[in-house]
């Protein structure tokens, strides 16, 4: 939703933070993304030992790696078909690491009720973006819907910093499988239109 509205606005200050990071030196944008995932994992690490700010923090610094990765090979000419999917793979390891991590704290609280929320919050982090994966294998452009990646990094991130991660979960747990039924019924008007179905 986020990415549908704002499109690639926000590509020149993110540039502008880029190169006031890396001015000395050229970080390409696949590093990037690597740099990224190892915050994710590091993030990951901080929630199994229960130190949620911090971890909120690093996983702000991650989306923050995220959005630098694609702004940087866009606006430097160094888009490429690899690049494209190792951000893709990287950041479905993330998101799993970040909701199982959770899944891990509360089963260390013995707070079963929640760790079968992130449980499932897991499943449909997992299911939206295979619901795109196997939609465009059809032909069928699907990045709409509720909950897109940084609208799942913003509730995640807001939920360990403030303190407000169970919140965070069950709504993760329920909007994010919102969001496969939207793919699902956006694929099947779109195959419909085209006699597919």
């Amino acid at each position: 939703m986020l990415s549908s509205r704002l499109g690639h606005s926000l590509d020149p200050l993110a540039l502008k933070v880029y190169r006031f990071f890396f001015r000395r030196v050229d970080v390409t944008p696949n590093v990037l993304t690597i740099l990224g995932f190892i915050v994710a994992l590091g993030a990951s690490f901080l929630i199994g030992l229960g130190l949620l700010l911090p971890s909120g923090i690093m996983l702000l610094l991650s989306g923050l790696f995220d959005v630098l990765d694609g702004v940087v090979a866009r606006n430097t000419g160094r888009v490429t078909d690899f690049g494209g999917f190792l951000d893709s793979v990287l950041d479905r390891y993330s998101d799993l690491a970040v909701t199982l991590a959770v899944l891990l704290f509360f089963v260390h609280k013995d707070d079963f009720v929640f760790a079968v929320l992130a449980a499932i919050a897991s499943i449909g982090v997992a299911a939206i973006p295979y619901a795109r994966a196997r939609a465009e294998a059809a032909g069928v452009q699907c990045k709409s819907g509720l909950l897109e990646r940084p609208e799942r990094m913003i509730l995640m991130i807001l939920g360990l910093c403030f303190n407000l991660l169970r919140p965070a979960i069950l709504l993760l747990a329920l909007f994010t499988h919102v969001t496969v039924v939207q793919r699902v019924l956006l694929v099947k008007r779109a195959m419909r239109t085209s006699g597919r179905v």
